[in-house]
């Protein structure tokens, strides 16, 4: 798997891209480690598993692959593991699909029983096939050597892992701003993962209509 790839010699990233980076990662390794309470402390009943019926165990299983995506999905932005397609990188990339696979279905399993409705469910339903799809093609792309192919998939593919930070912030505000929690939840279910798809796909053409790859589209 790819999410990035060297910088050519004598080519240095700039500044401000390591910055985003560097906060990107903070961010989604909070975002792990908070999630990883239920690890820590599984629930027990349906009540637990924030009032989901089909929680227990599904609401482990989910976390457990979502926080190996976005921890393993960080360390993919480290210079050192970018470069090339041996390992260390080949080995990240195949915990990154785990994670993204074993993630993606155990959210498929609970979006039935979330507690905001059938809009909800729609919306992570949607967010758990895509993410389980993308994660599947690009991992195919890969084995059969289409590595363009295979990094623009994982682009999207990281663009849905990264749902899990999106919702995250989009819930503190609910909050801060007062607003209806209910009907901005089921919107959420759709904003955590929606913007983020449009933008990879945004990013993607435009570099392909540019005819210049860019650092995350370069072959090794």
């Amino acid at each position: 798997m790819s999410l990035s790839n060297a910088t050519p010699p004598g080519r240095r990233i700039a500044w401000p891209a390591r910055v985003s980076w560097l906060l990107l990662t903070l961010l989604c390794l909070g975002v792990a480690a908070y999630s990883a309470r239920y690890l820590v402390s599984p629930p027990k009943t349906p009540a637990q598993a924030l009032g989901n019926p089909m929680g227990v165990p599904w609401l482990v299983v989910h976390i457990a692959g979502a926080v190996t995506a976005l921890v393993v999905g960080s360390l993919q932005f480290l210079p050192a593991l970018r470069r090339g397609a041996g390992p260390p990188h080949r080995w990240i990339g195949r915990v990154y699909v785990a994670g993204c696979l074993v993630g993606g279905t155990g959210g498929l399993v609970l979006t039935p029983g979330s507690f905001a409705g059938p809009i909800a469910s729609v919306g992570f339903g949607g967010l758990a096939i895509l993410w389980i799809v993308t994660t599947g093609l690009g991992w195919r792309a890969a084995v059969q050597g289409r590595f363009v192919d295979h990094r623009r998939w994982m682009i999207r593919s990281w663009a849905l892992t990264l749902a899990a930070l999106t919702l995250r912030l989009y819930l503190p505000l609910v909050m801060v701003f007062g607003l209806p929690f209910l009907p901005w939840y089921r919107a959420i279910a759709f904003l955590c993962w929606v913007p983020n798809l449009i933008a990879a796909e945004i990013w993607l053409r435009r570099r392909k209509a540019a005819g210049t790859p860019s650092v995350l589209d370069r072959q090794r």
